[in-house]
Order: C-alpha cells, then sequence, then structure tokens
C-alpha cells in the first residue's frame, strides 16, 4: 500500500508546525510567495473554523487535518494554489463549519467554484448514505455505470476530479475503526467509481492505494492470505531482487546506458486480481518478482530490454510493448517476463523517466513534467478539461476484473441527465425529461397515479425540467387517473416516448363510451376556446378519414387522434378565412438592386428597399430608416451614414429583421379572464414574446371590488393549431382563470 506523506511535522506542543508544513508543501508543488501566503491564510481560516464548529465524528480526522492531507496528496500532483487552499477548506465546507461566500471573499470566485464542484460530486455520498438501500455492488452494476455517466456530467475542471480523489483516499485511510457498515459503503464505493477514474486520469499510486485499502475492507479475508504470503517469502524475495538489480546494473554499465534499477511495489489487490482472472494459484503469479528499470530514452528502453532477453530466457505470450502501442490512459512502458536466477520467474518493467511519471501521475505530468512538446497545450485549462472528457469517454477497456472497469467501454451520453429516486437510486432521462416522465421510468402504475412532485424536497409542476444530480419525489394519488392535459405536447408534460405510450394506452383500454364522452368534452372545449362556430361536424369527421361522429370523438378520447390533428382538419374545412374574418401579410417583400428576393419584418406594408451606402445581406445586423418618399430603406447597423442619421433624425430610426418568406397570417381578438396581481401583464405579454407572437392590439379592464382583471389581446397567428398551443399556455400562468378566442359580436366587458 502507498502512502503519500507519513506524517504532519508538529512543534513542541504537538501542534502541527504550519511553518514548516508550508515550506514542505511550497517545495514539493512550487509555489510562489503568495501562494504560499494564501496557503497559510487558508489554515488559519480552517483550523479556527475547526475548533468553533460542530463536534468531529468520532472515527474521523477533523476537517482541518483533513485538509492537511489532502493538500499533501495534491501537493505531490504539483497542482496550482487555488486548488490546495480548495482542498484544505472542502472538508470544513462540507461539514458547514464555514460557507462558500466566506472562501469567495476570502480566495476568489475560483477556489469557491472549485469547492462547489468537488461538492456536486459528493452528492453521491451524501444521497447513500441516506439509505440502507445499496446502490453499488455487483448486483447493481446498472447502477453503478449511471454513477460513473453522472459524474462526469457534473465535473468541469480536472482539478475537481483530483481534489475529490484526494478527499476519497483520506476518507478510506481513516475507516480503520469506523463501524463494519461503513468500511463496506465506502469501500464499495471507492472500488467502484474513484479507484477506476483514478485508473482512466493513469494516477497509478492513487489507483493502486485505493485499490488496496477497498479490498482490505471488502474482502478481508483474502486480503490478510495474500498480505501473509508476501510477508512470509520477503526476506527470500528482497534477496533475489538485489541479486537481479545487482546484474542488471553491471550489464547496463557495459552498454553505458545509465539508468536506475528498482524494485517494484506489490500490490495486493493486483495479485489477487491476477489470481481470479487466470484462475491461477499465488505460485504463478509472475510479478510476484519484479524489477522496474528506468532509462533516459526510448532508444535506451529497447536496448535494455534486448539485455534482460540477453540475461534470461523470455516467457512465451508475456511480453507487452506498451511504448508502440500506449494503453488507452495514456500508460506506456514495456513488460516482459522471463526465468531468471534459480529458475524462478521475473517481471521487468521498462521505460523512460517521463514515461515513469506519467504512469504515476497521469493527467497531472501534463503540467507537472516540464519540457516536453506539450508545454503549451499544458498550460491550458481549457485543453485539460477537454483532455480530461477525453480520458472519460475512452471505449476500449483498459482494465479487468474490477466491477466498474468492466462498464467504462461505454461512451457518454452528452444528451441524458441523471436523477435520484428518494432510495438514492440513479435514473437516466433524456434532456429535457420532467417529473411525470421519471414517473413512467419507474414503473407505470406510479405514473398513472401521478398527482405532484418534489424535487429536491421543493414541491414543482409536473412539467418542470429535471436537471443531473436532482432528486425526485413522486406524490401518488389513490386511483390511477392520468390527464389528458399530459398528452399535450404544448404543455410539456412528457419528453420520453415510452411515458406518452404509456398514457396513450391507458385510455385506448377506456371503455369506447366513456372515450366517446371524453373525446366530445374535450373538442366542445376546445372548439369554444377557439370560437370555431357552424362547423359539419359529420363532414369534420370525414375529413380526419372516420366513418362518423361518435368515431371522432371515440378516437381523441382515446388518444388515436390529437385535437391539433382536428383543428388542422377543421380549419381546412372552413378554408382560408372564416366569414368577415379578413387576412393580411405582416410581412412585404423587399426591393433590392442585387437580384435577391429579400424578406423584413417589420415594416408592415410599407416599401422597402436595401441601402447603396452599406448593401446589407441577410445575416448582418440591420436597421430601417423611413424616408420621405422611398419607405423604408435598410442599413447595416455599423453604416455610417445611419449612424449619423440615427443622431440627427432618432424618429424616423425604426427596428426591423431579416424575416423568411411571406405567409397567410390572421388577426385573431382573445379574451384572458384572470384574478388581478402583480406581474400579471408583464408574464402574459413576456409568454406571446418567447412564442414570436405579435401583439398589435391590447385593452384591459379591472374590477377592484372582484379583484379581477378582463384583457382582450388582438395577436397574429398562422394557424389553428399555433391559437390552440398560445391558448393552452395561457390557461397554464398563475391567476389565469381562462383564456378563449372571442366570438363575434361578443362584448368584452
Amino acid at each position: 500500500m502507498v502512502k503519500v506523506r507519513e506524517d504532519i511535522p508538529l512543534d513542541a506542543g504537538g501542534e502541527v508546525d504550519i511553518n514548516t508544513w508550508v515550506e514542505q508543501i511550497a517545495a514539493t508543488a512550487g509555489l510562489s510567495d503568495e501562494g504560499c501566503g494564501n496557503l497559510v491564510k487558508a489554515i488559519e481560516l480552517s483550523q479556527t473554523a475547526d475548533m468553533e464548529g460542530p463536534e468531529n465524528h468520532p472515527w474521523h480526522h477533523s476537517s482541518f487535518k483533513s485538509g492537511l492531507e489532502m493538500v499533501e496528496i495534491l501537493a505531490d500532483l504539483k497542482l496550482d494554489c487555488s486548488s490546495l487552499v480548495a482542498a484544505l477548506c472542502y472538508r470544513a465546507v462540507r461539514e458547514k463549519k464555514l460557507q462558500l461566500d466566506q472562501i469567495e471573499d476570502n480566495f476568489g470566485e475560483e477556489v469557491s467554484k472549485l469547492i462547489r464542484g468537488v461538492t456536486g460530486m459528493a452528492i453521491i455520498t451524501s444521497m447513500r448514505n441516506d439509505t440502507n438501500e445499496e446502490v453499488f455492488g455487483r448486483e447493481s452494476q446498472e447502477q453503478t455505470e449511471k454513477v460513473r455517466k453522472m459524474l462526469i456530467a457534473i465535473v468541469d475542471d480536472v482539478r475537481v476530479a483530483l481534489i475529490k480523489l484526494a478527499e476519497r483516499t483520506i476518507m478510506i485511510r481513516a475507516l480503520k475503526s469506523a463501524p463494519q457498515e461503513k468500511r463496506t459503503k465506502v469501500a464499495r464505493e471507492v472500488s467502484e467509481v474513484y479507484a477506476p477514474l483514478a485508473h482512466r486520469l493513469g494516477i497509478g499510486h492513487i489507483k493502486w492505494e485505493l485499490e488496496d485499502l477497498a479490498f482490505r475492507y471488502l474482502h478481508s479475508e483474502e486480503y490478510k492470505r495474500i498480505a501473509k504470503l508476501l510477508d512470509e517469502r520477503r526476506l527470500d524475495r528482497q534477496g533475489f531482487i538485489d541479486n537481479v538489480i545487482e546484474t542488471l546494473e553491471t550489464e547496463l554499465d557495459k552498454a553505458n546506458i545509465h539508468g536506475s534499477i528498482m524494485g517494484r511495489a506489490k500490490h495486493i489487490y493486483s495479485i489477487w486480481r491476477k489470481m481470479q482472472r487466470k484462475a491461477i494459484g499465488f505460485s504463478q503469479v509472475y510479478d510476484i518478482r519484479a524489477v522496474r528499470i528506468l532509462v533516459p530514452t526510448v532508444r535506451d528502453c529497447y536496448a535494455a530490454l534486448g539485455i534482460v532477453h540477453s540475461l534470461w530466457r523470455n516467457i512465451p505470450n508475456e511480453f507487452d510493448d506498451y511504448i508502440a502501442s500506449p494503453k488507452e490512459n495514456g500508460y506506456r512502458s514495456l513488460h516482459t517476463a522471463v526465468i531468471g536466477p534459480k529458475q524462478k520467474v521475473l517481471e521487468v518493467q521498462i521505460r523512460t523517466q517521463a514515461m515513469h511519471e506519467e504512469a504515476e501521475f497521469g493527467v497531472c505530468a501534463h503540467w507537472r513534467y516540464k519540457g516536453t512538446d506539450d508545454d503549451n497545450e499544458a498550460d491550458s485549462y481549457e485543453a485539460k478539461i477537454s483532455w480530461l472528457r477525453q480520458v472519460l469517454e475512452w471505449h476500449e477497456e483498459v482494465g479487468g476484473g474490477n466491477p466498474l472497469e468492466d462498464h467504462l467501454s461505454h461512451g457518454i451520453e452528452q444528451d441524458r441527465i441523471y436523477v435520484f429516486t428518494p432510495e438514492g437510486h440513479i435514473v437516466d432521462l433524456p434532456q429535457g425529461a420532467t417529473p411525470l416522465d421519471f414517473a413512467y421510468q419507474i414503473h407505470t402504475d406510479i405514473g398513472h397515479c401521478c398527482r405532484g412532485a418534489k424535487v429536491n424536497s421543493r414541491i414543482v409542476p409536473l412539467n418542470h425540467q429535471l436537471q443531473t444530480s436532482d432528486q425526485v419525489e413522486i406524490l401518488k394519488g389513490k386511483r390511477e387517473a392520468p390527464s389528458r392535459d399530459w398528452l399535450s405536447s404544448d404543455l410539456g408534460y412528457l419528453r420520453t416516448s415510452r411515458a406518452r405510450a404509456r398514457v396513450q394506452q391507458w385510455f385506448k383500454m377506456q371503455a369506447r363510451d366513456q372515450n366517446i364522452a371524453d373525446g366530445r368534452v374535450m373538442l366542445d372545449r376546445e372548439f369554444r376556446r377557439m370560437a370555431i362556430q357552424e362547423l359539419d361536424f359529420d363532414r369534420l369527421a370525414q375529413v380526419t378519414g372516420l366513418n362518423s361522429l361518435d368515431d371522432l370523438y371515440a378516437a381523441v378520447g382515446a388518444s388515436d387522434l390529437g385535437v391539433h390533428q382536428v383543428l388542422n382538419a377543421a380549419q381546412k374545412l372552413l378554408g382560408t378565412q372564416e366569414p368577415d374574418e379578413p387576412s393580411f401579410s405582416l410581412t412585404s417583400r423587399a426591393s433590392s438592386d442585387v437580384g435577391a428576393d429579400l424578406y423584413i419584418d417589420g415594416v408592415g406594408n410599407l416599401l422597402t428597399n436595401i441601402a447603396n451606402c452599406c448593401h446589407p445581406v441577410p445575416g448582418d445586423a440591420i436597421v430601417g430608416y423611413i424616408t420621405k418618399n422611398k419607405g423604408v430603406a435598410v442599413h447595416r447597423q455599423d453604416c455610417q451614414n445611419i449612424l449619423h442619421l440615427s443622431e440627427d433624425e432618432p424618429e424616423r430610426i425604426i427596428k426591423v429583421d431579416w424575416g423568411e418568406a411571406p405567409q397567410q397570417v390572421y388577426s385573431v381578438d382573445i379574451i384572458v379572464e384572470a384574478f388581478d396581481r402583480h406581474g400579471l401583464l408583464r408574464d402574459i405579454t413576456t409568454l406571446l414574446d418567447n412564442q414570436k407572437i405579435n401583439v398589435s392590439a391590447l385593452q384591459t379592464l379591472s374590477d377592484k371590488s372582484l379583484n379581477t382583471v378582463d384583457m382582450l389581446f388582438t395577436i397574429d397567428i398562422r394557424s389553428f393549431e399555433e391559437l390552440s398551443r398560445i391558448l393552452a399556455k395561457l390557461n397554464q400562468l398563475p391567476n389565469v382563470a381562462s383564456a378563449r378566442r372571442k366570438q363575434r359580436m361578443e362584448s368584452t366587458h
């Protein structure tokens, strides 16, 4: 097992010797004087908060001591000062001894953003600890895969992932005196999420420590057995390795290769995994006896390999050239197994010092190790973020045996979100999914009975869009009763085809008589709202391809036929316009001397022309100038002439935009009846603006005694379907009692 640093320096009174410790960290990480000052400031803040804050957990380090140990791990990775300060304060923030605004006030937005990112990753741990149900484990591999994907969705800075790895390393080190249940939970999480993450980032020494410690708590008997076998043969093995090193040093000197040779650390988990994968005994594991040769150049690597094979016979099928064909996480080295002295198997790894740095420190080596062709890229955190995601999205398998590593070959679905059930399980859904989609994803019956939802303990509408890491709780009624509104695409209740199909199927299963009654109510309500009168319903049924009006009602009631489809058929049946409903185009054709047919929105029926001084083309930002006898001249917004005209005659400048080809547009009056409240008119006009609906007239009448308001809007629409969508959205606004189309000869007030 590897440990980054053994002891924190203490003064004569047994307290942390801050000055000595900061000097050690500064030397390791290469901090500036300013960086050292920030680190000291963070130490003082964290130490004070630790003493004044809530009592620490009985089996875990104080948040201050944990912060120091995290900094030591990250200093060896050469992380910057912001990362070290964030690591030092993270546990204090997590345990609510410090607030994020305190961190931002003292150290700036970058540090607080890093802590916020690590806290986002911690939701996996906190959610699981609130329940007795297991989220991880070999029986829950699908859940583990979703955990990995959710972490990737959360992490947007490679430093966040590294700080979290340091935090989990400190946590699992402290488990020795923790209850058995806690050991198992943390060890499983580390084994299945964070050790594979360290592996994918190529940080070998952290990966090995996490794997060994997790293995110790998950398979304690196997761990002890292998540890005992290693210890029993330790002296014999060390004498053997010393003899091998002496022989290799002599031969390398003869070849004028200046390298260093060392015995390679034995990782218990790696030995056990190899025994499991190959179904072999301890004595058949080749790398029980192993050495590593570090040489200056790639040429020296292959020269050293030749020397090893000239000294001892290599074992067939036990040679791997990861220099010519690196592993997917960037690992490069030569591996060979030979029959060494005394006919004992020996594994030899050969690599350059730079390869060794990358094997131990992975992604960190990109800004840790200078003098390479990647210096410029290493200096860009944007490049590091991109590199992290590339690492995490690799499709090829590089590990084996680890439950999560078996899943890491899958790509990341960027259009998915990952949310929690109240029990801590993860459900993946498409972007834009709602609590209703979540309910139907869990179980069809839960969807049918859904009456409300809580997201992160707060009640939200059923068409609320969920975000990654939300916790969703469904509020159920006593009986199944889906709403037909859920099938309206305008209202945004359902995003997934699975949920929509379940709702449609429920309505199909209802009795025909009930479907006819429901369909009649739905169409009557919609036609009244749309003020559609004098419609031949029998012909309407024929236009929609059905034999009778009852068939039409039944199809709508069973959701086989949408209300919008019926409205489109009604529009065709009524013709392009209803009697006494004049239509006119709000867009006009613009003449241009460049020979292109262009259309300008915002000028009504006025004549338009393209200004010769600046010749705007579609895509340019434009503005209109009302001339005295040539209509509207369209200029580029940066045209010098229009800039002068804007100063001299601002009242003649109008806003115009490039538009699409003219389309038939209808002027329609709609009535909104509502209980008055602050911001009501603003909400209505904002909704219309977001839907790109032009409002050409507006009247309001308030009744103070009843606290009601009636509004008459004249809007421009292109079809019945668009009008239906607008009315549906208006009816969803708070305090709106009804929104409908005004009937002919109807008095507004």
